[in-house]
């Protein structure tokens, strides 16, 4: 619920002259009581406005599927509800998140996590979905978003689902490339929306860390081994007996 202030102009009016009757003693009491008690709910109507896809979503989302969402989809579910009212009906997200995907010496590596590296292959979005009943079987278009630091879209991925009773894992068919890819601005705070059907179902903020080429550049590693390589290109290669003759000189001297 939030406040509306409207037709304040007609209810400060009504209130003067309801206000007028029951003080005027004109009235019985029993009907002041009952002006003033109108007069109430017409003020309650008219300063309080009801949202009815909130109701319908509090009233849909039953307390065992509130309990089975994760730490994660509950906060991308409250950050969704501060920037939009709509919200698809039926439709409860359990977990958001990631999938990075790294190649190793024993194959394609999967890991679901909050911070994702710009060393991995690649990163996919995923999303669990507790469908209702009465939202079910039906097709329903799926929309996965990821922003850089910048607010910059780096990823756009919509996807026809179809919905089916209970709960779902809907994984994008694509990933977003990360390692040798010049395009992404680099490290930072990233976001990763998701939406069904033109709704926004979650806004989650994940972490995205530097290469370790990066790390290496900006803590000056290359500058360092640039230096030694220098230092030993400069020294002449010396062989033994040289040696023994530079350590019998410095003896002697």
């Amino acid at each position: 619920m939030r406040v509306r202030p409207r037709n304040t102009a007609w209810l400060a009016l009504l209130g003067v002259l309801v206000a007028a009757v029951a003080l005027s003693g004109v009235a019985a009491p029993a009907v002041s009581l009952a002006l003033v008690a109108l007069y109430g709910v017409a003020l309650a109507a008219s300063f309080i406005q009801i949202s009815p896809q909130r109701l319908r979503d509090s009233v849909s989302a039953s307390p065992l599927t509130l309990m089975r969402m994760s730490s994660q989809a509950r906060e991308a579910v409250e950050r969704a509800r501060r920037r939009t009212n709509f919200s698809p009906a039926g439709l409860a997200l359990l977990d958001v998140g990631l999938i990075s995907l790294h190649a190793s010496s024993e194959g394609m590596l999967m890991r679901r996590s909050r911070s994702v590296s710009l060393d991995d292959n690649g990163v996919r979005p995923y999303m669990t979905l507790h469908v209702a009943p009465e939202s079910a079987d039906r097709q329903a278009l799926v929309r996965y978003e990821i922003l850089d630091q910048n607010g910059q879209v780096q990823y756009v991925h919509e996807m026809k689902t179809y919905l089916r009773d209970g709960e779902m894992n809907i994984l994008a068919d694509h990933h977003l490339p990360l390692a040798g890819n010049d395009k992404l601005p680099g490290a930072g705070e990233w976001d990763l929306r998701v939406f069904v059907d033109g709704g926004l179902l979650g806004a989650l903020s994940f972490t995205m860390t530097p290469s370790l080429e990066e790390r290496r550049r900006q803590f000056g590693y290359e500058q360092a081994t640039d230096r030694l390589r220098e230092a030993d290109s400069d020294e002449t290669p010396m062989s033994l007996e040289d040696l023994l003759r530079a350590k019998s000189r410095d003896q002697r001297g």
